[in-house]
């Protein structure tokens, strides 16, 4: 019987109720189901994402692959869409997909993930490029984050009246400007839509593989705002955290090819958006107490560095 990690576990349980405790004490079942089905044996043992079992297999074949099953939820209903589409360029492959059961069969890359690299230039570098290559027509079927724009500014705008915060006018102000501005148009690229350093593994085939996308059809940019926010949790102690991120961004900019000016905005967004979230929710390192305390100081100045002077 395939153990389920503590930590899936625990985290399904906490965030879905009583709908992820039945699921989790499904998931043995389903996983060995889906080993049969796909001709695998275990080859180590299980990890976990975060909303997903990750089991490491071996096909009687000889082929080495991980299983992945995610919890049944909308927004991992297109990953496997965005994996095909990539085939293997730029993010591991896919070789089978159940998706009755949330349930893929992928290329196994290395557990070393891009934040493990000390050197932020090269993280910068290596995700930018990235970015660029994975930069495709989207496919017909996949959301829209141009869909997304009309709710971004409700709850930032309900945000911004409900919650004690610091962030001043303008900075608010700049973030709606970006979602009517940018959000509400869109290119029909593919947008993998949470790549960040934890979702870039180390490979074999090639250098780096990206694992974990949402697959939406939108603007590249907005992924490069997502990268920059998470990234901006390594310069939490930089003696100059404005000048420090915006060349982050720079850096970024340039590897992946993209308008800076238009990366910024996105990533401000990002920023504020984080702020506010970081009040309702806390963040996931700290959903309370005085990290998460200085996470939301750190996401206010962030989002402030990224706000351009008047």
């Amino acid at each position: 019987m395939i153990a389920v990690p503590d930590g899936l576990a625990r985290t399904t349980v906490d965030r879905e109720g009583a709908p992820g405790a039945a699921w989790i004490a499904g998931l043995p079942r389903l996983a060995t189901e889906l080993l049969d089905r796909w001709d695998c044996a275990p080859d180590g043992p299980a990890t976990h994402g975060g909303v997903g079992l990750v089991l490491p297999v071996r096909q009687s074949a000889g082929r080495t692959a991980v299983l992945k099953v995610s919890f049944p939820h909308p927004g991992n209903v297109h990953e496997p869409d965005a994996f095909a589409v990539w085939a293997g360029r730029g993010a591991v492959r896919l070789y089978e997909r159940c998706d009755g059961r949330f349930a893929m069969l992928l290329e196994r890359a290395s557990p070393t993930t891009l934040a493990e690299v000390r050197d932020g230039d090269e993280v910068l570098t290596v995700a930018g490029r990235l970015s660029r290559r994975l930069a495709v027509p989207a496919p017909p079927g996949l959301p829209r984050l141009s869909e997304r724009a009309a709710d971004w500014e409700a709850r930032l705008r309900a945000d911004a009246a409900s919650l004690p915060h610091a962030l001043p006018a303008r900075t608010v102000g700049a973030a709606l400007a970006t979602v009517r501005e940018l959000g509400r148009a869109q290119p029909g690229v593919l947008v993998h839509g949470d790549l960040h350093p934890r979702n870039i593994l180390r490979a074999e085939r090639e250098p780096w593989l990206a694992v974990d996308p949402k697959g939406y059809a939108g603007d590249r940019a907005y992924d490069g705002g997502t990268l920059l926010t998470v990234h901006a949790l390594t310069l939490l102690d930089a003696p100059d955290q404005h000048r420090t991120v915006l060349r982050a961004l720079d850096v970024f900019a340039e590897a992946a090819e993209l308008d800076r000016e238009r990366t910024r905005r996105w990533a401000q967004l990002h920023a504020v958006r984080a702020a506010f979230r970081g009040r309702r929710h806390g963040f996931r390192r700290a959903r309370s107490g005085p990290e998460r305390d200085r996470l939301t100081r750190y996401a206010d100045g962030l989002a402030e560095a990224l706000t351009p002077a008047r």
